[in-house]
């Protein structure tokens, strides 16, 4: 049995909580900068800035750049958590920090970057490139040989059709079906989805 600690005391480290039960490993405490509970589910909560954070850990947040801004800031060695009831190919490539939930499925030469979120009941399919700190949403499917830029978010029950690049730290809407390339740092939406506006990144 591993000993996981989490980064984050929010609604997305009580799913990674129960992914860490279903595997029969255990969480053995969860740090907050700004801590709102003592402890969740029975787990005690610790602010980070006032104890010594120890790992394997997970950063259990669901923003995108707030999590990589505290996966930097870490020292810690990072753990992955797949749920049992998720498929992952053998020749898929998960990344470490990242979090696969309940029923995703990942495909075959599919690759995960550090940190990411393939949330509830996600496709990732074959050869897909899913940069670092990627969400892809609940429900949301990548067809095959997409590539997800750093930072992107994948709204829920969206579909890529195959070959599509999705720019870096871009926003697609949840519902949207995306038919052609999306460029850095936009948000958009649609279907077909059609870039919206700009967003800093």
């Amino acid at each position: 049995m591993a000993k996981i600690n989490l980064f984050g005391a929010s609604g997305h480290a009580k799913v990674i909580m129960d992914i860490i039960a279903a595997r029969a490993d255990s969480v053995g405490c969860l740090y907050d900068d700004n801590p709102r509970f003592d402890a969740i589910h029975g787990v005690p909560v610790y602010a980070a800035r006032e104890i010594e954070l120890e790992g394997p850990l997970i950063v259990s947040i669901g923003a995108n750049p707030v999590r990589k801004l505290v996966a930097g800031r870490v020292p810690q060695e990072f753990a992955t958590a797949i749920h049992p009831s998720a498929v992952v190919s053998p020749s898929a490539c998960i990344g470490e920090g990242t979090v696969v939930m309940q029923g995703a499925v990942v495909q075959a030469d599919a690759r995960i970057g550090r940190h990411c979120i393939v949330n509830t009941g996600a496709s990732v399919d074959h050869e897909c490139k899913v940069e670092d700190y990627v969400h892809i949403s609940p429900h949301a499917t990548l067809c095959g040989n997409v590539h997800v830029g750093e930072g992107a978010w994948i709204g829920a029950g969206s579909v890529v059709i195959p070959g599509v690049r999705i720019g870096k730290w871009c926003v697609v809407g949840a519902g949207s079906v995306v038919v052609r390339d999306i460029p850095d740092g936009v948000v958009a939406y649609g279907s077909p989805c059609r870039s919206v506006k700009k967003i800093a990144f």
